[in-house]
């Protein structure tokens, strides 16, 4: 740990080499303190003290007979390996419609047939298609977004009231390129002289 530098080393050292467990447990206590000290930051986490006994115990080779008012760390606490994270169910294929469309996605199959839920459908459907635009950055047709929709809801809602979806109008422009409504707005923000 090249944070507490040498000194503390060497103060460790001498430490371990005391013969008398008072001095040995009071010297311990004036290293952890000094420690804080070196590294005021420290101070602002939570359980400071304690993490500074940790480092103490670490830079000993948890080779150090004192009596800590903490558990004392063993070397096999920090060499195991961190357990495998889980990842969320949006992985891979679908992973642009992020976890609020499979949250939604639930929310309908739970609802009773009618208008709200057939709304709710659309919907989910014109924003799976906004998000999958955005995404692949190119235009996909309604029959894939409902193919995706009917495979993240494991088939469990009717999708047959869905006609065609919401053209996305975020990476379509007219022929020229520009927006159809630019002459329009330039025109009422004083853009163009009254003639």
């Amino acid at each position: 740990m090249p944070e507490y530098g040498r000194v503390i080393q060497k103060l460790i050292e001498r430490c371990k080499n005391i013969s008398d467990d008072k001095e040995r447990n009071e010297m311990a206590l004036a290293i952890v303190d000094f420690m804080g000290q070196r590294n005021p930051h420290l101070r602002d986490e939570a359980n400071y003290k304690h993490k500074l006994w940790d480092h103490l115990f670490i830079l000993a080779d948890y080779d150090l007979k004192v009596d800590s008012p903490y558990v004392i760390p063993r070397r096999e606490d920090f060499q195991e390996r961190p357990k495998r994270v889980e990842y969320p169910k949006l992985q891979g294929e679908y992973k642009f419609y992020g976890k609020s469309i499979l949250q939604l996605i639930e929310k309908a199959i739970a609802l009773e047939a009618g208008d709200e839920k057939e709304a709710l459908i659309e919907v989910i459907a014109n924003n799976m298609k906004k998000s999958y635009n955005i995404y692949n950055r190119e235009h996909v047709t309604d029959d894939v977004i409902i193919r995706h929709l009917k495979e993240l809801s494991e088939d469990r809602l009717d999708l047959t009231g869905i006609e065609s979806l919401e053209r996305s109008k975020i990476y379509h422009t007219s022929k020229t390129g520009k927006n159809k409504n630019h002459h329009a707005r330039k025109k009422n923000h004083g853009g163009y002289k009254n003639r």
